[in-house]
């Protein structure tokens, strides 16, 4: 057996004039699974698009299994034995096919399969590959019809299928409660246990913790650390994908000043504790924990969609209970939603209406609408937050992920208000884009209270005054940005008592 299954050396990737990869170095050892860290921007999703085909190297070489290994396309790097399970888990999976079908996909478009399905053979051929992967699903059911956590495993199961000498996952808990992605991480175990090399790309903390036999970090389109000494120093790797420790922050910590939203004895279900919480007048607050944690619900409640099982909220005093989203935006709460795809981008729209939409009154006079002074207002927002178009009226399908990212928070930081909620902010965007946007937050603080809610450690540290750690629907933890200890902070976010420098796996 080689050495190593996978050797790239001396990648390189250009982009027109941007260097994207400067000269890669890396392995992936059999029965081994390699986590790659790296910030938005570092040039890991480049990195893996050349190793799975779908974009071709400028200079370096790539060895898999001992052979020289140049793919023409993706599906030519299957065919020799790479195969990556995409964030976007229904790049993997069929939809509107069942689960039998789309674990047999490959096999039935393979030459020599015969025009005619055996329909009882593909099924028994189904259920042998389930029951390797140790996946309990109904074989007839559709696709699009099972729970996140189960197309995630077919579509690993089908990866598998093809008995890879190498297995990339990009972000695969991304849309996992913690419940789903231990049953992700069992079969992570049975794989490694089966000799397949695998990289497994994220930056949470929880994961690496678990599944992680050593750690490459990128920056810059560098790799910048490699951690493989037990035990993984895992401060030191963030602090490589960084460039800094996670813990140095370039601003003054706003102290507590006239509370302005107040969360008294909260109770998000039944089972969770009670939540006591004031933000304060030109305070960011991040609230930070694991899906299914509860933050998403805290947001969802304070905004008029989902109601609390009992306590009370209070602005500014005042008894504060919304019973609409409407009706919170009376009050001076606003929000902006996480998956700007989904809940806040209207594809149809320009830049300064998709900006201006919740605000369209202010810019009437009677039953019209002023035009031109609604598109001088996105024009100052776009400039305010660096939105990089040709003008105020471009589609808004026609920018990038982080500048779509700007206009979303733009359109609520267009008008004053005492509340600001904003889920996930940071999503999908590069780590230009995230360091624009978190300083206009913090800039325009003042006058109102701001809460971030996030998964990611180091986003939180990067724009918050204070950081509260939410776990099954209760508050877990609390600390202000200053000297904070990240072992007890992991650890509350984590739900466990593991320490960062423990051996958790």
């Amino acid at each position: 057996m080689p050495a190593h299954a996978l050797e790239v050396r001396g990648l390189l990737k250009s982009f027109g004039r941007n260097s994207v990869l400067k000269g890669i170095d890396l392995t992936l050892d059999y029965g081994s699974v390699t986590v790659l860290m790296g910030a938005n921007g570092a040039g890991k999703s480049t990195l893996v698009k050349v190793v799975c085909g779908h974009h071709s190297a400028d200079g370096g070489e790539l060895h898999l299994a001992g052979k020289p290994f140049s793919p023409l396309n993706a599906a030519d790097a299957i065919a020799k034995g790479v195969v990556t399970v995409h964030q976007s888990i229904d790049d993997g999976v069929i939809p509107d096919l069942d689960v039998a079908n789309n674990l047999m996909l490959d096999r039935l478009a393979e030459p020599g399969s015969g025009f005619f399905v055996r329909e009882g053979k593909l099924r028994r051929e189904a259920q042998r590959v389930a029951d390797s992967m140790g996946i309990e699903v109904d074989l007839k059911a559709r696709v699009a019809d099972l729970a996140v956590a189960d197309r995630q495993m077919i579509a690993i199961a089908r990866a598998m299928a093809r008995k890879p000498e190498v297995l990339i996952l990009d972000e695969p808990t991304s849309s996992l409660s913690a419940t789903e992605a231990n049953r992700l991480f069992a079969l992570i175990d049975r794989l490694r246990d089966a000799g397949v090399a695998i990289l497994y790309i994220s930056h949470r903390m929880s994961d690496i913790r678990r599944i992680a036999d050593r750690i490459l970090c990128m920056r810059d389109g560098l790799i910048s650390g490699a951690f493989e000494d037990k035990p993984l120093d895992y401060e030191a790797a963030v602090t490589a994908m960084l460039g800094h420790s996670m813990l140095e922050v370039d601003f003054t910590v706003q102290r507590a000043s006239v509370a302005v939203i107040e969360l008294q004895d909260l109770q998000l279900t039944v089972e969770a504790q009670a939540i006591n919480l004031a933000a304060h007048d030109g305070e960011v607050v991040a609230v930070i924990g694991l899906l299914g944690s509860g933050k998403s619900r805290l947001a969802e409640v304070i905004y008029g969609i989902n109601n609390a099982v009992s306590g009370q909220m209070r602005i500014d005093g005042k008894q504060y209970k919304p019973v609409s989203v409407q009706h919170a935006v009376q009050q001076g709460v606003f929000m902006s939603p996480k998956d700007r795809a989904t809940n806040a981008v209207i594809p149809d729209f320009d830049i300064a209406n998709n900006m201006t939409l919740p605000f369209l009154s202010a810019f009437s006079n009677g039953s019209f609408l002023n035009g031109k002074r609604l598109r001088r207002r996105a024009r100052d927002m776009n400039q305010q937050l660096g939105v990089v178009c040709q003008s105020e009226t471009d589609a808004i399908g026609t920018l990038s992920g982080g500048n779509q990212q700007k206009v979303m928070i733009a359109r609520w930081l267009m008008e004053p208000c005492r509340v600001l909620l904003l889920d996930e902010p940071f999503q999908g965007v590069d780590i230009g884009a995230r360091r624009d946007i978190g300083k206009h937050i913090r800039a325009s603080a003042n006058g109102r209270a701001t809460l971030v809610f996030m998964s990611e450690i180091d986003e939180a540290i990067e724009i918050a005054d204070r950081i509260v750690v939410m776990a099954e629907g209760s508050i877990n933890g609390e600390y202000l940005n200053e000297n904070i200890e990240l072992g007890s902070l992991i650890s509350d976010i984590s739900g466990s008592e593991t320490a960062l420098s423990g051996q958790a796996q």
